[in-house]
């Protein structure tokens, strides 16, 4: 189980803490933030990245390929429904979609490229946001005298 505490500091500067470490994430200015940290949907978009890279270096090592780099660059966007040729779901009329783009390098064959592009969309949290994931709310007030 995964788990992290994120505590309000000073505007819309947060930080955040998982077992021994330490980061930040904030807006920029230009939403009332002091860019003190990548943004929430950066750290979501970084999640996944991670995962994707992290996956295929396993996969290639426990089958030894001889992966030597992997980039994934991902961007994150809320486009028209009408707009978008590849979505099934109206939500709205806005779809917000992730776009994946990852570069392997390596001397690999051609049967290397195949199982690699496909294992690169079944990391573990690209898997879970694309079943998507239920968020079980809960939400307290200590300093209440009710």
């Amino acid at each position: 189980m995964a788990s992290v505490t994120a505590t309000l500091k000073n505007g819309t500067s947060v930080d955040i803490r998982s077992r021994q470490f330490l980061w930040r994430s904030d807006e920029p200015p230009s939403a009332g933030g002091a860019d003190s940290g990548p943004t929430p949907y950066e750290f979501l978009l970084g999640s996944l990245a991670a995962c994707t890279a992290m996956t295929l270096r396993l996969y290639a090592t426990h089958k030894d390929i001889p992966l030597t780099g992997v980039e994934v660059v991902l961007e994150f966007d809320r486009v028209h429904a009408d707009d978008c040729i590849d979505c099934d779901e109206r939500a709205n009329g806005v779809i917000e979609q992730v776009r994946s783009t990852v570069t392997i390098h390596g001397e690999l064959s051609a049967t290397h490229r195949a199982r690699l592009a496909q294992v690169a969309s079944r990391c573990p949290v690209h898997k879970t946001l694309d079943r998507g994931v239920q968020i079980i709310d809960g939400v307290n007030f200590p300093d209440t005298e009710d």
